[in-house]
């Protein structure tokens, strides 16, 4: 009977590239920025590589849609190497593989990497597949600030809450991410904002204004992964491993049926859930020591903290307000700046969020550095309008 991953995998190395609009530097480049600090951070060889996974949604960096260009640009001579995309959840479906293959004892060594060139494509969003009316898989109902906002206007609804204090909700949640995001080196957006300057921002969708929208980039981020047996033979005495790594896809039930109120993302729940139970988490608002969640706006983030069951059904307005996800607070939520600050270069998101609770667990997150690091908790969601999919991880030391 299967018994999950739990612990079968460690982390022995994590690169990431400085995001941001990267003019001067192409995907190949990117790709080589996450890898070269991956691989020294690893202490292993690049010929020691068995297999990669490449994450890349939207961008057309492909030779036919393969992954070839993360083994010309790495060097990766005549292992196998595969492209894989998931939506929004693309880097940590590129993860989730090179985790799996290792767990199989498939390889003793495997590469995951998420890259994405998005402002090359000349979008100030997610570019779309088609031209004019947004109708494709990716966003058929709309733009994306449109339908977050819906989002925001059905979570108001069924919790019955004052548009005043969702807007104050939202704004800390913005606050907080780029009172982060200034002490990260590599974020897009490292200053910080006033609560005046949030709330005073022009209006994209309502509720949404400009600061409740996180922003396009360049980017790419790495892992390097083995077992925890090898990597205590590479001398590496407390190694960071996978506790669960979930993905949850609908089947079509939310848009499809009249039960689901669009106040909350079912696949979320889902894969949390089951996360939970793969790691052994028995109460995660005590275990989940911090939290990377999928904040492309700032109601996303707060409704993912229910569909965590980090706060109660209506609750996360409050616990919001009350610092609850603050860096200094319970249980930390956007260390790093989350999307807002490093922006949503697709394929590289789920993987510049392991990083960040790489290194809080490695503690060597700098003046980012949590004082409690136990398990740290990664999601993202996204899809048609924002359901279709969802993965959660959580990484930890081994026990």
């Amino acid at each position: 009977m299967a018994t999950g991953i739990k612990d079968k995998v460690a982390i022995i190395g994590m690169g990431c590239s400085v995001f941001g609009e990267r003019w001067d530097r192409g995907a190949d480049d990117l790709m080589i920025e996450a890898f070269e600090e991956a691989i020294g951070d690893a202490g292993i060889e690049r010929s020691q590589i068995e297999a990669a996974w490449m994450g890349n949604a939207l961008d057309d960096i492909n030779v036919g849609n393969s992954a070839l260009p993360l083994a010309h640009a790495l060097r990766l001579e005549t292992i196998p190497v595969s492209r894989v995309e998931n939506m929004c959840a693309t880097g940590t479906e590129a993860l989730r593989a090179a985790v799996y293959a290792v767990a199989s004892g498939a390889i003793d060594f495997g590469l995951a990497l998420g890259v994405e060139k998005l402002k090359d494509t000349g979008y100030g969003g997610l570019p779309l597949r088609t031209k004019g009316l947004a109708n494709d898989l990716w966003m058929p109902y709309g733009s994306a600030p449109g339908t977050f906002a819906q989002l925001a206007g059905a979570y108001s609804a069924a919790h019955s809450l004052d548009g005043g204090d969702l807007k104050q909700a939202m704004a800390h949640v913005s606050w907080k991410s780029h009172q982060n995001g200034a002490l990260h080196g590599k974020a897009h957006l490292r200053k910080t904002v006033g609560m005046d300057t949030i709330l005073k921002a022009p209006m994209i969708a309502d509720p949404l204004g400009l600061f409740d929208c996180c922003g396009v980039s360049d980017g790419a981020a790495c892992a390097i992964v083995t077992t925890p047996e090898i990597a205590k033979s590479l001398g590496i005495t407390n190694p960071v491993v996978v506790k669960a790594i979930q993905l949850s896809a609908s089947n079509g039930w939310e848009m499809g049926y009249g039960e689901w109120d669009g106040a909350s993302v079912r696949n979320t729940q889902v894969a949390a859930r089951r996360a939970y139970a793969e790691a052994g988490i028995k109460d995660p608002r005590a275990e989940i020591s911090m939290t990377e969640v999928h904040d492309c706006f700032s109601v996303t983030e707060l409704v993912t903290m229910e569909d965590l069951g980090l706060s109660d059904p209506g609750r996360a307005v409050f616990d919001i307000l009350d610092g609850k996800y603050d860096r200094g607070g319970a249980i930390p939520c956007q260390t790093d700046g989350g999307l807002k600050c490093f922006g949503h270069p697709v394929g590289a998101s789920g993987l510049r969020m392991a990083y960040e609770v790489y290194n809080q667990l490695k503690e060597r997150a700098g003046d980012r550095q949590l004082s409690r690091a136990d398990f740290g908790l990664t999601h993202n969601l996204g899809g048609a309008p924002f359901n279709s999919v969802a993965a959660v991880s959580i990484l930890g030391r081994l026990d």
